[in-house]
């Protein structure tokens, strides 16, 4: 077992991150507002009934640190997964917190990732707190930060086949230790930005060897009904794209989509290190194909990635950009072109889940073309979007998962709440309600309605004086007293609802005016 001494201290990365921001947009936010008053509008569903409700729990960004106790890698890489468990419970090696230091040197990430102490009691507060879950969505990077640089710094001699095991091994680990935590409750896993067989933001497009393996892991996490419909009847669409279907548990009428939407970033790239449209392409082309489909069987569709759509406002930042000089935002995905499909199925499509950003967010996928997209009529305002916290304290942030209730009949998601770790370790760690979405906004649902006027609230209070203002920067940040995103607020609040540049630049300016 690690001690609290043998972990090294974690800074608050998170400072730094936003710190560049809000010296960039400091400079264009409002000088001044009044105070607004929380809305006291709510969603235009009537509240459905707690005893009918779906618990549904969502994770992302788990980034298991196998790598946390340097000396007991040879171990893990000689093992079957099956010791994994004895080998990454055993007492600390001596020179644990030294190693880690090395290792961190040579391998540099701005903070650390999730060891297996601190998986271990999210998998116990999950038990606890998560016990009537019916089902899980996972969405994204459960590998570490830097994962190929640690294996090849400590087992220099390995192969490339060793490599992949080691990663399939680590995701089999991750996803088996969660389904023996709820045993019998479906897990639809989505891959993200970290997982791959190569390197970060890398994968190839045509038959990748790490989806291959990595496809039979996430099947077997699937209802039962859904098992062999990966594999068996798309197995080149999850083996070149990372994307499948199943149907949403304890949720009828309605089918859940799964995109590795790596494939779609703006830094992707192919294991060789080359540009590769071929994997966004087809991606595209399934989803859209996954919404007719939908919409022709009168079904109700939840879609999960990892990366989302919309600006990067820490990368904007970061590059100092001009907005209104005529400088562009930088963008997570290389198009618009996501964010523009889903929100032409708004009718059908009850929810977006993504990740990444290791905060607790929420965004409004709105058209922002003239026309819908393929005849498709976009009958609601907007696609509500929730970006899951991290299990990773990377960035600073204590962990989190959130814990959802779902209305079975419209499939929207009526109420979270979100489970927050008391520290970053693990070590003595409990895990508590951070706080619950109907009780800090006032709202009945996370649905378009309910987004359009809270965020419209937010638009209107650039200052962040107001209840659900004060609500949203006290949460977003999961661990931190004060607000990282106060600063560039008028900014941040753009981006919630314009997601291609030249609306969110539009936006921006038009607060500056």
């Amino acid at each position: 077992m690690l001690s609290a001494n043998s972990l090294p201290s974690i800074p608050p990365a998170g400072w730094a991150v936003f710190a560049i921001v809000a010296a960039m947009l400091v400079a264009i936010a409002p000088s001044s507002a009044s105070a607004q008053s929380p809305s006291r509008s709510s969603s235009n569903l009537a509240p459905h009934p707690a005893a009918s409700r779906v618990s549904a729990l969502l994770l992302s960004d788990v980034h298991l640190d196998p790598y946390a106790d340097p000396a007991k890698v040879a171990k893990l890489n000689a093992a079957p997964v099956s010791e994994w468990p004895a080998i990454l419970g055993a007492p600390a090696s001596p020179a644990q917190s030294q190693d880690l230091s090395a290792l961190q040197t040579a391998c540099p990430v701005r903070g650390f990732d999730t060891p297996n102490i601190l998986w271990q009691s999210s998998l116990h507060a999950i038990h606890t707190d998560a016990a009537r879950a019916r089902f899980v969505t996972l969405s994204g990077d459960l590998l570490a930060h830097s994962f190929d640089c640690k294996f090849k710094a400590l087992l220099p001699t390995a192969a490339h086949a060793d490599y992949l095991s080691f990663v399939e091994k680590t995701i089999r680990y991750v996803v088996s230790s969660l389904r023996e935590t709820l045993p019998g409750v479906p897990i639809y896993v989505g891959l993200g930005n970290n997982d791959s067989g190569c390197t970060d933001y890398q994968l190839d497009p045509t038959a990748d060897e790490f989806l291959t393996l990595t496809a039979k892991i996430i099947e077997e996490a699937l209802p039962e009904q859904d098992r062999a419909g990966l594999l068996a009847t798309s197995p080149a669409v999850f083996a070149s794209t990372g994307s499948y279907a199943a149907q949403l548990a304890g949720v009828p009428n309605t089918r859940i989509l799964v995109l590795d939407d790596l494939f779609q970033s703006t830094r992707y790239a192919t294991c060789g290190g080359k540009p590769d449209a071929t994997g966004a392409t087809a991606q595209l082309a399934w989803l859209k194909a996954q919404l007719a489909d939908a919409r022709d069987h009168h079904e109700h569709v939840w879609v999960m990635g990892h990366i989302p759509p919309g600006v990067d406002l820490y990368g904007t930042g970061r590059r100092l950009m001009t907005i209104c000089a005529g400088g562009t935002p930088q963008m997570f995905l290389g198009s618009e072109s996501l964010a523009e499909i889903l929100a032409a199925n708004a009718d059908i499509v009850r929810l977006a889940l993504f990740g990444h950003t290791h905060s607790d967010e929420m965004r409004l996928l709105t058209p922002e073309v003239s026309q819908p997209l393929d005849g498709a009529p976009a009958k609601s305002a907007g696609v509500p979007l929730k970006i899951v916290g991290s299990i990773s304290p990377v960035n600073g942030n204590r962990p989190t998962f959130t814990l959802a209730e779902i209305n079975p009949v419209s499939a929207t998601m009526d109420d979270y709440t979100v489970f927050m770790a008391s520290n970053l370790t693990g070590v003595g760690t409990t895990w508590s309600p951070e706080y619950t979405y109907s009780t800090a906004f006032h709202k009945t649902a996370f649905d378009s309605a309910a987004l359009t006027g809270l965020i419209k609230d937010f638009q209107a209070d650039p200052s962040a004086r107001s209840a659900a203002s004060q609500a949203y920067l006290r949460n977003y940040f999961p661990g931190d007293i004060s607000s990282l995103i106060q600063f560039a607020w008028p900014q941040y609040t753009c981006a919630m609802n314009h997601d291609s540049p030249a609306a969110f630049a539009g936006c921006v300016c038009a607060t500056r005016k």
